[in-house]
Order: C-alpha cells, then structure tokens, then sequence
C-alpha cells in the first residue's frame, strides 16, 4: 500500500474511532499523557482468562495519538497478555502502517504504552524498561 494511503487509514480511525469509548466494566485502565504536546488517554482492557476480549480508549490528542490508539486497540483485541506486554514500537508500526518519525514517535506509542502499563498493573508486575521509553 502507497504511503499516503497507510496515511489516509490513519486519518479515517481519527476520525471515525469505532473503540473510542470507555469500558464499565473494565478488568483494568490507565491514564496515560504525552508531556511533549499535551496529548492524553485512557486505555481500557477487558480481559477473561489472560485473554484480551474488548479494548478501548478515552481521550484528546492529534491524528497520529488518536488514530494510533484506534487501530491499535483493535489489533490487541484476542490477543494474550503476554503478547501485549512483547510488543514494541516495530510492532505499532506494523499495525498503523507508517513511520511518524522521531518527533512523532511519542504521539504514535502513547496508546501502545498506557495498554503495556495497563497488561503490568494488571498483573502486578513492574513496567520494563522498553515500555517506559515508548
């Protein structure tokens, strides 16, 4: 797919976020912000078994935060724990399809790690050191 369109999907979940919601009765939530730009969210993870079942997020930021947050809340839905807690910036990258670059990057991985602190807390183990440079 061209660049600009990976852009135009980026777009369309900013401004159509189908998982922009919250969640009452989550198993977990975090709130997380961007101190660079002021962006802000809350992601919200229901889990059963270990097992993500529904996600979804809260929150105001640019197309990048936001639609980022969309399309990955999507993704993490089925997937493990563990598998949330394995994933980095590559794999955001994959999902969102573009690379922001390094201005950006803190825009795009804000959702990525307010969900990885969220798989943590949830299972009451510190934040590694790879989330905590998202």
């Amino acid at each position: 797919m061209p660049l600009d369109m990976y852009a135009e999907e980026l777009l369309r979940n900013y401004e159509h976020p189908g998982n922009k919601r919250a969640i009452q009765d989550a198993s977990i939530s975090v709130d997380e912000q961007n101190i660079s730009c002021g962006d802000s969210i809350k992601v919200y993870l229901k889990l059963d078994n270990g097992k993500i079942t529904d996600a979804s997020f809260e929150g105001s930021g640019c197309v990048i935060s936001m639609g980022s947050a969309n399309m990955l809340l999507e993704e993490l839905k089925g997937k493990t724990l563990g598998q949330l807690e394995r994933m980095g910036y590559k794999d955001l990258l994959a999902i969102i399809g573009i690379d922001p670059g390094p201005v950006r990057m803190h825009c795009a991985t804000l959702a990525l790690r307010a969900a990885k602190k969220a798989a943590f807390a949830y299972e009451k183990k510190p934040v590694d050191t790879a989330t905590k440079e998202l």
